[in-house]
């Protein structure tokens, strides 16, 4: 069976066209690829956090998480965004279901290592893919939020590029990280790839910045661990998706080694 993690940006669902709703339908009706939606939500978590007056700071780009801080990404990333992508791939007549991977332990987590300053930031140590594949086989499109579950049993705050790199290297499928940009811009231009020199030169030179660092750093994990391609594709690009599966050149397309050809 044939699948493709697909990562949304928090900065992008709330922008996402009727379209890459009805593409990730056609992959799975016409191109027999079982799709699998992992999200973020970062912008929508910092504007809840505003509105209830809870405190937030970012060290090193990883949100200082709090058990009260806890509480909000849980409740925006579980509850309103999760239900939003539902909700709109059910306008395609597409079967869904939402979950964090708190669900059947889907995902589990450890503390990252600088967790005396960040809190409950968790790294992925399993994943329940058996969970993953029982609701595709039958169809559903499963639509992940990054939230895991520790051995303790406590929660911790995935984050959400990590989290697809991690579910897409268990399935040895393809990664595409949905974006609001055209790829990684060096310059007037898209890079139609980059591979990890350019990738660790490009970071350096802080032309790759913000967002998009831990981005490209998943991606490179996934591929170490067994994802057989990444790329990154704006979310408003027609038909994207699809072209990635056919092997079209679309976005950036991230390597870990410099090849001839696309």
């Amino acid at each position: 069976m044939s699948y493709i993690v697909i990562k949304c940006g928090g900065s992008i669902v709330d922008e996402l066209p009727d379209q890459f709703f009805k593409s990730i339908l056609q992959l799975q009706k016409n191109k027999q690829v079982k799709p699998v939606i992992v999200h973020g939500g970062g912008p929508m978590i910092s504007s809840q956090l505003e509105q209830m007056n809870v405190s937030t700071t970012f060290i090193d780009g990883l949100r200082v998480t709090t058990n009260e801080v806890l509480d909000v990404v849980e409740m925006v990333l579980s509850g309103s965004v999760n239900k939003q992508i539902v909700r709109k791939l059910i306008e395609q007549n597409a079967q869904a279901v939402g979950m964090s991977g708190i669900d059947g332990h889907l995902i589990e987590a450890a503390p990252v290592e600088q967790a005396n300053q960040v809190g409950y930031v968790g790294q992925v140590k399993k994943v329940n893919i058996e969970l993953i594949q029982t609701i595709a086989e039958q169809n559903y499109i499963p639509v992940i939020s990054p939230i895991a579950i520790g051995l303790d049993q406590q929660r911790y705050n995935i984050n959400a590029d990590t989290a697809a790199a991690a579910i897409a290297a268990e399935l040895k499928a393809p990664l595409c990280f949905i974006s609001d940009i055209q790829g990684i811009c060096h310059g007037d231009s898209v890079l139609s790839m980059v591979n990890q020199t350019q990738i660790t030169q490009l970071i350096e030179q802080e032309v790759i910045h913000g967002g998009m660092v831990p981005k490209v750093k998943a991606a490179l994990t996934g591929l170490a661990s067994g994802v057989p391609k990444a790329v990154i594709v704006n979310g408003h690009e027609s038909n994207g998706l699809i072209k990635f599966i056919d092997g079209k050149a679309v976005g950036t397309r991230i390597c870990l080694k410099e090849v001839s050809h696309v």
